[in-house]
């Protein structure tokens, strides 16, 4: 299918993409990479009267660090961050999110800030910067304001964009001294949407943490206190002390209530968990001659 006609506007600087998103009323899209809106637009999912090309606007495409802080316009793509062109205050964890979205060429051309906006519970953003504890910035004309990504995920495909605002940049925080990080997701295949996913934000030595279970039918389940996972403490230990039990309940309360599903994830969430704080290796005791 091809899609329904509408008008492409490329504004050139933020105030003027903002007073045109205002004037256009609700007929209107933006579009930076296109990974979504395109195949949305040839299906005629969405008919809009106009598409505003964002990608010319400089300002959303920088990336800098603000005491400490990173800060990443929305153009900034998921490649930029996985070649290392933009900063990383997480120790790596955004390289190792970015490269494992999609294949290459989707990576080439989507955006961080297209994938946050659009919202789908499968993208690996809306539960890796979940964890991250990662804020928005928002922005309307003569207006902006700031909110964590948790609360403005707000369902499927669901944001708490107001008319005449859009996402303009990602604030994310450096990770903890001592904090490990692990994300998993399980795809039928490398590069397919997730069935599951779990993002881990341990902190062994300050006894925090906090975890993310992904591509829900809602925005991601927020565990923003992760000590009840591990009986009640956090440790160098807490891999081996995870309680499914507790898991499950979590998703049961979240609205999970198929037993499958919720293996799958409690199963991922798991995977995630080694990964940020491995078991130690058993220790090998030497045979008596």
């Amino acid at each position: 299918m091809k899609p329904a006609p509408f008008a492409w506007e490329r504004p050139a600087s933020l105030p003027a993409l903002l007073d045109r998103l205002a004037e256009a009323g609700g007929s209107v899209k933006l579009i930076a990479g296109g990974q979504s809106l395109g195949p949305m637009l040839n299906l005629r999912l969405v008919e809009p009267g106009l598409v505003l090309d964002i990608t010319g606007v400089p300002e959303l495409r920088e990336a800098r660090v603000e005491d400490g802080t990173l800060v990443l316009g929305a153009c900034v793509t998921h490649a930029d961050i996985e070649d290392g062109r933009v900063p990383d205050t997480t120790g790596g964890a955004l390289q190792r999110v970015a490269s494992a979205i999609a294949y290459r060429p989707v990576r080439n051309r989507g955006t961080v800030g297209g994938s946050l906006a659009h919202a789908d519970p499968a993208a690996d953003w809306v539960s890796a910067l979940t964890a991250l504890d990662a804020e928005v910035e928002i922005a309307g004309r003569g207006r902006r304001r700031r909110m964590a990504v948790a609360a403005f995920v707000t369902g499927a495909l669901e944001t708490a964009l107001r008319p005449g605002e859009m996402l303009v940049a990602l604030r994310i925080p450096p990770m903890p001294t001592g904090a490990a990080w692990g994300y998993v997701k399980h795809c039928a295949k490398i590069g397919e949407f997730a069935h599951a996913i779990a993002a881990v934000r341990l902190e062994p030595e300050a006894g925090r943490g906090r975890v993310v279970i992904g591509a829900v039918e809602g925005p991601p389940v927020l565990v923003a206190d992760a000590r009840p996972l591990f009986g009640g403490r956090i440790g160098p230990d807490c891999a081996g002390r995870f309680l499914l039990s507790v898991a499950h309940t979590i998703l049961r309360e979240a609205g999970l209530t198929d037993p499958v599903v919720r293996h799958v994830h409690v199963t991922v969430l798991a995977r995630a968990i080694a990964q940020a704080v491995p078991l130690p290796a058993p220790r090998v005791v030497p045979e008596a001659a």
